[in-house]
């Protein structure tokens, strides 16, 4: 399968992804434990189908430690009991801030107040950024139908 846009060769992408790939350094160095940041950019990927961004984030949290058994969990997290109860609070806020469209009232108080149990102010307002990012990421990738499968770990570093 063939890309329909080669990001890297358009100058408008080049100048505007700079910018964009900056909040996701920015990110990557905030207080937010790594680990749950991998966790939530692939159940964010997951949900919206973004081969290429599950490919990248099962292969960077591989990299960095996380067990086969805990990537193949994420999908059904609810049900799994690898996951520490911060880590279930971030997903579950990530699902609620990924499927805004499918739930009317957004995300619910009571998401919010289990997350906001488990994480400070700073960590919360990356992991809200996160989950935003994430979403828009999946956007630009599935819409352009970049092709998954070839990332190596530390590729956009």
């Amino acid at each position: 399968m063939d890309a329909r846009l080669n990001y890297f060769a358009s100058p408008t992408a080049g100048k505007a992804l700079k910018y964009f790939m900056s909040a996701g350094k920015a990110l990557k160095e905030s207080s937010l434990p790594a680990t749950t940041q991998e966790l939530v950019a692939l159940r964010v990927s997951q949900i919206n189908g973004c081969a290429v961004c599950i490919d990248m984030h099962t292969k960077e949290a591989a990299a960095a430690g996380e067990t086969a058994v805990r990537l193949a969990l994420v999908a059904a997290w609810r049900e799994a009991t690898v996951f520490t109860e911060a880590e279930r609070a971030a997903l579950e806020l990530a699902e609620q801030g990924t499927r805004v469209a499918d739930a009317a009232d957004g995300v619910g108080d009571e998401v919010w107040t289990r997350a906001s149990q488990h994480y400070d102010e700073e960590q919360l307002t990356a992991l809200v950024i996160l989950i935003s990012f994430m979403n828009t990421v999946n956007r630009l990738n599935i819409i352009t139908q970049q092709p998954a499968g070839t990332y190596e770990v530390g590729q956009f570093h």
